[in-house]
């Protein structure tokens, strides 16, 4: 390299214009800091956000998230055409027990708990008069051989006979023992020695006799949670309004229940329940493919031999969290890319100031002899000193917050402020010295113009066709946890800069319409402040700034209000009211009366007795439905759901997430096998019911058998009067719903991200402001200084500064919010807010109106402490100081 072209570095030169500039300069560093700590942040918190939705969601499905394998038993028949008692079949639920742990998948078997083995029987009605009660004969067997229980009557339950013995098949019922817990025995009332009276659908009774009473020595032993109905009635296992008992087998008396029943009526399974301690976001997604492929190569349940047949409801739970994630993860992208580009276009706006801070002294340094490479050498070292520290103390905090860092987030703020410094004081040099003059035809002078206007459509048409795609694709894609994410996710950004940058063509023709109506008033002050507004408006950066930041703080604010309504909405939609009342078996004959005394209790506006039937049989227009059943007196029910239209006789209201069941149709509604099917017509549409899908509403007066088993309640003492009633049933609170969700991980996060956002992203376009007034005030205040000198106040001074200045306030308040609304109407569908707020569709979009009012109080403000600012400190500049500016 010769001397000529060697990079000279003037280094009194980098620090005397870092020390000139160390305001701005610390500035940049600050927004580094900032922007990085919380983009880099944020996906960490969210992945161990995600982890933590993952295991609340498996603690929730409790059994159900369960993975279990059953197998088929061997025949039973003797040499004589009977069944042969078999005395060691424990040994063969062991057996089972080993066969499945060795064919699992290792990596699906580190994260289940020891399995747990059952052999429970079918399950068999109560015939001693009470409301659908239900007996099931259950052994229960845990890794360790318990789990224990202490017999505080009788004794435990024994083999019928010794040894292997051959029944005859026409021969009486085998008698099996069973002991009941102490809670079931005193529900059911029976004691040691009495046998259980029960029966299977076809009504032939079994032989169970009951030889003891138990106590559980650990009630909270994981092996319990397999079958719970051992130690407690469990309701709703066997449809609405049903209760379910078990009676426990020992080792000795399982081969008398094998016996006792067909060969295929009592089954054992093997239980392994998930860990969720274990369990991580990354590991629930291999795990739910893994359970479903276990699923798929499953033996069939119509195979008679003895294979394993899998079985799991962890795939379906993991599935339903991921859609949770998914949402979430596309809102946290959303507004992460919203605070970058906010950020980028300050740090865009901070190197446009320094530029026209250092023009002189880059000209300067241009005339002496200082050449291009080595002015944006010494520019780059002073950007670099400044941003990369700046970026690692972000990273650094993040690592401390968060748990690790997002380096690819933080990238673009970093590239930006690393070289958007040096590239706006490079065009500064560069253009200071250049020997390109204006043409001096007019034609030439017409065609430079026009092609600028060109120039700046291009750009235009850039950003609105990127806009345009942005928002299509995801309108059609949505945002999923893909790696083509970054077009989808950036639409609600794209669009605000695309809102923003059409305002600023449309800002010309506004100042100059003020300006000429100014012109034709008798206020001066109006004319100069107009007159400055006018010459100032074609500036690019500070009205994209403040219009595109107070877009996406409107966004984000609106974001978290529709969905904290959204969740508020579908915690009513999932009670029903403000308080509901499932009532327990035993008091379904009063239900009337426990409505009643609810609702005279203080505080109960309304209180509605109905009866809930999940999944009943329904044919309508050739389609078979299992929609849930309502069965209320409509009149009351509109007291607690308004939309509701009271019917009467044979119609219905409906409601079905595809359109299947829509007014006008008729359809046949079967309640059981042995029930005459009923015609209804439907004529109107019902109001969403809990978590069903489908839904159909009928009058008490329709003739259908009507039970009550529910009980709605609204007003301020609903939630006391339904607690103080639900001696024997389950009660169900709204506000007790809604604080579940909000407290949620996911929802929980969202919420603080939303806010945090919004709050950054305004104080962005503040900023924003403030350094495109400082980038002018030089020009302005010169202009200013002038008119003092002809006779204007400084009060007037002020007013007229404030009249420059105001335009892109006055637009970024109006325009702001009005651009985030219409965002929000776009993009809101594809963020799938319903799986995050509990409701079967998304929320309806809740506008913050009062957004209006503080965005404009707020820039407003701004506004005058910026004029105010100013004021002090060019209140010292002398007459004379600009007239030699001036000259």
């Amino acid at each position: 390299m010769t001397a000529r072209h060697r990079l000279s570095l003037h280094w009194p030169s980098v620090r005397g214009r870092a020390r000139a500039d160390f305001g701005p300069l610390l500035l940049v560093a600050a927004v580094v800091l900032l922007i990085t700590l919380l983009a880099a942040a944020v996906p960490p918190l969210m992945r161990s956000t995600a982890d933590e939705a993952a295991r609340e969601a498996i603690r929730r499905a409790g059994p159900d998230a369960a993975v279990q394998a059953e197998a088929r038993w061997e025949d039973d028949y003797g040499p004589n055409g009977g069944r042969v008692r078999r005395p060691l079949l424990a040994a063969d639920v062991n057996d089972l027990r080993t066969r499945a742990e060795a064919a699992l998948d290792p990596d699906l078997r580190a994260i289940l708990r020891p399995p747990v083995t059952t052999a429970t029987s079918v399950t068999l009605a109560v015939t001693d008069g009470s409301v659908q009660r239900h007996f099931q004969v259950d052994y229960l067997q845990n890794a360790g051989g318990g789990p224990a229980v202490t017999w505080v009557a009788g004794h435990a339950p024994a083999g019928t006979a010794d040894g292997p013995v051959e029944t005859p098949l026409n021969g009486p019922k085998w008698e099996v023992q069973v002991g009941l817990s102490e809670a079931e025995a005193a529900t059911m009332k029976l004691r040691p020695g009495d046998h259980v009276p029960v029966q299977d659908e076809l009504r032939t009774p079994y032989n169970v006799l009951v030889s003891g009473i138990f106590r559980p020595v650990d009630p909270n032993d994981p092996a319990w949670r397999t079958i719970p109905w051992l130690l407690q009635p469990s309701a709703g296992l066997d449809g609405a309004g049903t209760t379910r008992f078990g009676g426990l087998m020992t080792a000795e008396s399982l081969p008398d229940g094998r016996l006792a029943f067909l060969q295929d009526q009592l089954r054992r399974t093997v239980w392994f329940a998930a860990d969720p301690d274990r369990i991580t976001w990354e590991s629930a997604q291999q795990l739910a493919a893994t359970a479903a492929a276990l699923k798929a190569t499953s033996a069939s349940s119509g195979e008679r031999d003895d294979s394993l047949k899998w079985d799991t409801g962890l795939d379906r739970v993991l599935r339903e969290v991921r859609d949770q994630v998914d949402a979430a993860y596309a809102q946290a992208s959303v507004l992460l890319i919203a605070v970058l580009a906010g950020a980028v276009l300050v740090l865009l706006l901070a190197a446009d100031l320094l530029a026209r801070r250092r023009d002189a002294a880059l000209t300067a340094a241009r005339q002496r002899g200082a050449g291009l490479p080595s002015l944006a050498a010494e520019l780059l070292i002073e950007s670099a000193a400044v941003t990369l520290p700046a970026a690692a103390l972000g990273l650094l905090l993040a690592y401390l917050v968060a748990g690790g860092a997002a380096l690819p987030w933080a990238t673009p703020v970093v590239v930006c402020a690393l070289l958007a410094g040096p590239g706006f004081g490079l065009v500064a040099a560069a253009r200071a010295t250049r020997d390109r003059r204006a043409p001096a035809n007019r034609a030439a002078r017409r065609r430079q113009q026009r092609l600028e206007q060109l120039r700046r459509a291009a750009i235009d048409v850039a950003v609105l066709a990127a806009a345009a795609g942005a928002i299509v694709a995801l309108r059609q894609r949505g945002i999923t946890a893909g790696s083509d994410t970054a077009l989808p996710a950036s639409a609600p950004t794209l669009g605000a800069v695309a809102g923003a940058l059409l305002l600023l063509r449309l800002m010309p023709a506004g100042t100059g319409l003020a300006l000429r109506q100014s012109l034709r008033s008798r206020r001066p002050l109006a004319v100069f402040g107009a007159a400055r507004a006018a010459a100032t408006a074609g500036r690019v950066l500070p009205l994209l700034v403040l219009t595109a930041t107070t877009t996406l703080a409107g966004f984000a604010v609106t974001l978290d209000v529709t969905t904290s309504r959204g969740m508020a909405d579908g915690a009513r939609q999932t009670v029903g009211a403000d308080a509901r009342l499932d009532v327990g078996p035993d008091d379904l004959d009063t239900t009337a009366q426990l409505a009643a005394r609810i609702a005279a209790a203080p505080g109960v506006t309304h209180a509605v007795p109905a009866q809930v039937v999940g999944a009943v049989r329904v044919i309508a227009d050739s389609t078979a439905f299992t929609p849930t059943l309502v069965i209320v007196d409509t009149a009351a029910f509109r007291q607690l759901q308004p939309s509701v239209t009271p019917v009467s006789g044979l119609r219905a209201l409906v409601r079905s997430a595809d359109g299947g069941l829509r007014p006008g149709l008729t359809m046949r509604l079967r309640l059981g096998d042995d029930t005459q099917p009923v015609e209804l017509t439907a004529v109107g549409t019902a109001p969403a019911i809990g978590s069903a899908t489908d839904v159909i509403v009928v009058d008490a007066s329709a003739g259908l058998p009507y039970t009550p088993n529910t009980v709605w309640a609204t007003g301020p003492g609903a939630a006391a009067a339904i607690n103080a009633a639900a001696t024997g049933g389950h009660a169900l609170i709204r506000a007790d719903v809604l604080t579940d969700r909000r407290s949620a991980p996911l929802n929980a996060g969202l919420a603080a991200l939303n806010w945090a956002v919004a709050g950054t992203l305004l104080a962005l376009g503040l900023l924003g402001f403030a350094l495109s007034a400082a980038a002018s005030a030089p020009a302005r205040w010169e202009t200013l200084a002038r008119l003092r000198t002809l006779g204007l106040r400084p009060r007037d001074t002020h007013r007229v500064a404030a009249g420059e200045l105001l335009p892109p306030v006055l637009a970024a308040a109006i325009c702001g919010p009005l651009l985030a609304l219409l965002l929000v109407r776009l993009t809101f569908g594809p963020l799938a807010l319903h799986t995050l707020t509990g409701q079967t569709a998304d929320p309806g979009t809740v506008v913050p109106w009062w957004l209006f009012g503080v965005t404009a109080i707020v820039l407003l403000g701004t506004l005058v402490a910026v004029v105010a600012a100013e004021a002090v400190v060019r209140r010292r500049q002398g007459l004379g100081e600009v007239l030699r500016a001036g000259s």
